[in-house]
């Protein structure tokens, strides 16, 4: 046997830019997969999937040319049943031998659990992986993650694209194979505008520079770094800096298979559009890459990304230009006419927009939100007037023309209109900040007026989806309840907001539920009515005119359990172990800032030699309260210390508890369970001296109450017993 390199590619039409990356990743697996199951040996060094829009390809250094020895086993009866009293075959022998096509006495034996039983075993020499490799690539291309199959001509078969050749090299040899209607041979194809002809390879080796040589980088990695340097450098020639980001790279680099930058621009006059409606035209409708000045800000030039080198530049940039006018053109008449209307004058029509059936207008979540962010302004030392302007206008750019056009700048245009119509910079800024996070990466908002209004924003979406029943279930989530819950979290840990969520969600809640009764009211529904439509009863909802505090506790106390399920893996993320979160999260504080406080202080914690042992003693603390019987007395007895260990562990508890009172009063916490650890040895003594469960009850009720009051101050940061083995 020998290694020799393997070639496959797939010629296809222009794939899905989108799909292009996870179909090229299928199919390598899909080969490698096939391989492997096969008992193939393969070398696969640094490969990896290689594609274009018009090409998957599969190149492996090394693989076997046959498979190694087949050996295989098949089990026959047991000997209890194989064989007769007199030792001679039983059918159900006979049988299993004829079927093998030999003499039961060539049969051989083997033992497992239930005994001695016949076995034959058998070695059968390697296939060739050239009669393997046809079927390896139809199972490949079975598994690819095709949503919608194409079918071409007058065939049965089908594929993501129709597809024009196959490339199929063991070596210097064509592997035969019939595939989609292909026959397998070692033409490949240039580009095809550049190199339009067949490219002959003689090894897989010379796949790669082969292809280069027509025009084609097959490697998309190599693709992406030209791409890059040359977009920098068309940028830098225009004397800017190239906005790249990920999402538009990587749709470029699988739309080309010959990137060539050219470098474009338009009228300075679009300019006094918002830039973001501009880069969101060049890169999303586009796939261009906007030139930045050394502030960030937008200017004239572009840089578009050919397919091609071509001969006349300057006709390919008027091409580009031309293609973008028309929405700049657009962008800049809704921009200039909701100017003249004014961002107040918006406002008006989100009384007749719903927001939600159970929970009214847009115009009365915007009075929801701004009741909530007056509340929370003061405790955060934002200006709560300001909060309120803020929260007024924050959802009027929703009635603009440009937002109707280009939904992806809520916030972004209320911002420039608010500029324009002469609010403060504070409040504008917080009408775009509103919407952070926008995505899972994103940045929570920077000023504290932003932070305000993200939050209550956030509030009465939680409160409103789960008063109207929208609690998410399964992958359905059609309120963005776990966005917005992570959101919150994330924006009050990260700012450090010291608020009571518990007491500031039944505000929310009770806003919420008060909306139904509106409705309830303007619809003159009956009881039964209301509740067939909102899941409410009214004389168990209703306590002189507002929601009951019982009802608004129980839906805040959901919403509390929805978020703190939501930082699981927020902290998983930042690599706390789910024993730390979980002992934080047992005390369900009500402060999610105390809470994150509480989460690092646990971490360091755990570090401590002491930790584990105390642990260990808390969750035995625990177990103990829990099965004891009858009432604890409220405090220690120091008359009823009758051991030592007892004695010495009670003064260490008393100067403990005095010693870290301050420093709990001030959410210290790493300063508290620092100085608890110094509790291990007495701990330690206490356990191994003192039985607890004394008879005389005055004795055990005695170690019950310093047990709790040792267990309490353990437990005052967190259930640190999570954190024992």
């Amino acid at each position: 046997m020998s290694m020799q390199p393997l070639l496959i590619e797939l010629g296809v039409e222009e794939l899905p830019v989108k799909a292009l990356p996870g179909l090229a990743q299928a199919f390598f697996d899909g080969v490698i997969d096939g391989l492997a199951k096969r008992g193939v040996a393969f070398e696969r060094g640094d490969a990896k999937p290689l594609s274009t829009p018009r090409r998957l390809a599969v190149l492996l250094p090394g693989v076997e040319t046959e498979q190694p020895e087949q050996h295989s086993e098949v089990f026959g009866p047991y000997l209890n049943i194989a064989l007769d009293a007199n030792g001679e075959p039983t059918k159900a022998l006979q049988g299993f031998a004829a079927k093998a096509g030999i003499d039961w006495t060539a049969l051989e034996r083997t033992t497992d659990a239930k005994g001695e039983r016949f076995v034959l075993r058998s070695v059968t020499p390697g296939a060739q992986t050239a009669s393997l490799l046809p079927e390896i690539l139809r199972e490949a291309i079975a598994a690819m993650p095709i949503p919608k199959p194409m079918r071409w001509g007058n065939h049965e078969y089908a594929f993501a694209r129709p597809v024009h050749w196959l490339v199929l090299l063991h070596g210097n040899d064509i592997v035969p194979a019939q595939l989609l209607g292909l026959t397998s041979d070692r033409f490949s194809r240039g580009h095809r505008f550049m190199a339009d002809k067949q490219v002959w390879l003689s090894n897989p080796a010379d796949y790669v520079e082969s292809l280069k040589a027509a025009n084609v980088l097959v490697d998309a990695d190599a693709r992406r770094e030209r791409i890059v340097a040359e977009v920098n450098a068309a940028a830098a020639q225009a004397g800017g800096v190239a906005r790249i980001t990920d999402d538009n790279l990587e749709q470029v680099v699988n739309l080309v298979e010959w990137p060539a930058a050219v470098l474009c621009s338009f009228e300075r006059e679009f300019l006094a559009v918002p830039q973001e409606a501009l880069i969101e035209t060049m890169e999303i409708n586009q796939k261009f890459f906007p030139v930045l000045d050394g502030g960030g800000k937008l200017t004239e030039k572009f840089i578009g990304i050919a397919n091609i080198e071509s001969r006349d530049v300057a006709e390919v940039a008027k091409g580009y230009e031309r293609v973008i006018r028309p929405r700049f053109s657009d962008a800049k008449f809704f921009f200039d006419e909701d100017l003249k209307q004014g961002l107040v004058a918006m406002g008006e029509g989100l009384k007749t927009v719903t927001y939600q059936a159970k929970l009214g207008s847009v115009a009365d979540k915007v009075q929801r939100v701004s009741a909530l962010a007056q509340i929370i302004a003061p405790q955060v030392g934002a200006d709560p007037v300001q909060a309120k302007r803020a929260a007024e206008l924050a959802k009027n750019d929703l009635q603009s023309r440009m937002v109707n056009e280009f939904p992806e700048l809520q916030g972004i245009a209320g911002r420039h209109y608010a500029v324009a119509g002469g609010e403060s910079p504070s409040v504008a800024l917080a009408i775009d900040e509103s919407y952070q996070p926008r995505f899972a990466a994103d940045d929570i908002a920077l000023s504290p007026l932003g932070k305000v209004l993200a939050i209550a924003e956030r509030l009465d979406t939680l409160a409103g989806g789960f008063a109207a029943g929208l609690k998410p279930t399964g992958n359905k989530d059609p309120f963005a309840l776990r966005r917005n819950a992570l959101g919150l979290a994330r924006t009050i840990i990260e700012s450090g907001f010291d608020l009571d969520l518990i007491k500031i969600l039944k505000k929310a809640t009770q806003g919420a539920l008060l909306a139904q009764i509106e409705i309830i009211e303007k619809e003159k529904l009956s009881a039964a009515d209301a509740l067939k439509k909102f899941g409410i009863k009214l004389d168990e909802v209703m306590e002189d005119g507002v929601p009951a505090d019982m009802v608004t506790f129980a839906h805040a106390s959901e919403i509390y359990d929805f978020i703190i399920d939501r930082l699981k893996g927020y902290y998983a993320d930042k690599g706390v172990p789910a024993t730390h979160f979980n002992a934080v999260a047992e005390l369900k504080p009500a402060s999610l800032y105390d809470f994150d406080r509480r989460i690092d202080a646990i971490g360091t914690f755990a570090q401590l030699p002491e930790a584990e042992a105390l642990a260990a003693a808390n969750k035995r603390i625990r177990n103990i309260l829990r099965k004891a019987e009858g009432a604890i007395p409220g405090s220690i007895d120091p008359s009823l210390l009758r051991e030592p260990a007892e004695s010495e562990l009670a003064e260490a508890v008393t100067a403990a508890i005095d010693d870290t009172g301050v420093a709990l009063a001030q959410k210290d916490y790493v300063a508290v369970l620092g100085r608890l650890a110094r509790l291990r040895p007495q701990v330690d003594a206490f356990f191994d001296a003192v039985m607890v469960n004394a008879e005389d009850p005055a004795l055990r009720g005695n170690r019950l109450a310093l047990l709790r009051t040792l267990g309490d101050r353990l437990g005052s940061v967190a259930a640190i017993e999570h954190l024992s083995n």
